[in-house]
């Protein structure tokens, strides 16, 4: 027997979330496959909060943390194939510098694997190396944490904290290479000029890195323009590391050095559990110790669906797109379900347009009655690894929630 939303709603609680909004228009509604539906499953239109407008320069944006500032973005305003400045995510972990001299800004490369340190200017870099533009793929590892119980520490994300702009810049591994790499080199990071929340000058609020081999590859960028203009002062201008499909922390910003180790850097965010999981999996909630967790490379498989808007009315036929993504790899197909993942049917993928850009993908999908729906995106990368219907494997940190998106559709 179909179950009103209402009733359902009443047996399976959500905490903290409203039935006001997009939820409203749905209490009424018949769910034509709610016996498909997973147990303790709760409906998209229930688990959905209205945008904040704070961002003066984003509008749309939910403010998640105005010190340091995080702000993601609705997956319905992230549509565009490249993503705009005023629609990327914000992730800082201290405070925007203030840059007055951008183009005597400077950067020193060292470290105990560098065999020639050397200070370059910015305007040095851009006149000394090539330039390459690539559209890259940058993602918070904590995206998704928001679904997480118990619920993991961290800024709330929820799909948001993610885009794929087009960057401009200098190799890193021309740079690198200018400067010499020693035989016993292991690992590349940065240390940057924001400014810890303490106001103390001395602590870095972040310094991460990359093994070697990711920062000599050819999409990993030293860059100084973001979608043909500079790069904007809480995007990392004048100048930042794009290292795509690993998480976004290590693609640091405001960067001032470039350091060549010959271990894994040891830097603000790089030790204890910060952007690791535990090597195995774990029971949800449990302590686990520092030496059992694994540093996050490589993102896993991923998709949006960034039209139509949650929530929204529609007819019997449906027109649903988005975008996959899959950390160092490429997705190789996409599937929608309107079953509660039941059974599944393929989209149209287009191939990236560079590697570690993310892919658009389509399709439309038929409704067999009026009522309430959800559209189930499932992305499998190049290796055969698909996304998860529910939220994966618990972590302390909330890391790394590859679970498949789906929007809310009420079918008249």
């Amino acid at each position: 027997m179909e179950r009103g939303l209402f009733e359902l709603a009443s047996r399976r609680r959500f905490l903290g979330v409203s039935l006001a909004g997009t939820t409203a228009a749905f209490l009424r509604s018949v769910i034509p496959y709610a016996r498909f539906m997973p147990l303790g499953y709760v409906p998209v239109a229930l688990a959905e909060a209205e945008p904040d407008t704070l961002l003066a320069d984003k509008p749309g944006l939910r403010l998640l943390n105005d010190r340091p500032l995080n702000a993601e973005t609705p997956a319905h305003l992230l549509d565009d194939l490249v993503t705009p400045a005023a629609r990327l995510f914000v992730r800082n972990n201290g405070l925007v510098p203030e840059v007055t001299d951008p183009a005597g800004w400077t950067l020193q490369v060292h470290g105990e694997s560098c065999r020639k340190p050397t200070r370059f200017t910015v305007e040095e870099l851009i006149g000394r190396f090539e330039h390459h533009t690539y559209q890259l793929q940058l993602e918070c590892g904590g995206n998704g944490r928001a679904e997480f119980r118990p619920r993991a520490s961290g800024n709330q994300w929820t799909t948001g904290a993610v885009g794929c702009p087009e960057w401009t810049g200098v190799r890193l591994a021309d740079v690198l290479r200018a400067c010499g790499i020693r035989d016993d080199a292991k690992y590349v990071a940065y240390r940057s000029r924001d400014l810890h929340l303490s106001g103390d000058a001395d602590k870095d609020p972040i310094s991460r890195g990359v093994p070697l081999a990711k920062a000599l590859e050819a999409e990993s960028l030293l860059a100084f323009r973001m979608n043909g203009a500079p790069i904007p002062a809480v995007h990392g201008a004048p100048l930042r590391m794009v290292c795509g499909g690993w998480p976004g922390s290590v693609s640091g910003k405001w960067v001032s050095e470039i350091l060549v180790r010959d271990r894994v850097h040891d830097g603000a965010k790089m030790t204890g559990s910060s952007y690791r999981v535990p090597c195995q999996p774990v029971e949800a909630g449990v302590s686990v110790p520092d030496k059992n967790m694994c540093i996050i490379n490589s993102m896993p498989v991923k998709s949006l669906i960034t039209s139509p808007q949650s929530g929204g009315a529609s007819g019997r036929r449906l027109a649903v797109a988005g975008h996959a993504w899959a950390g160092d790899l490429a997705v190789q197909r996409m599937e929608v379900s309107i079953d509660f993942g039941t059974t599944w049917q393929p989209a149209e993928l287009d191939p990236p347009a560079n590697r570690l850009a993310w892919q658009r993908w389509r399709t439309t999908v038929q409704f067999p009655q009026p009522g309430y729906f959800e559209v189930w995106a499932r992305a499998t990368d190049t290796l055969g690894r698909s996304q998860p219907m529910l939220v994966p494997g618990w972590n302390p940190k909330g890391y790394l929630n590859n679970a498949t998106h789906r929007i809310a559709v009420q079918v008249a």
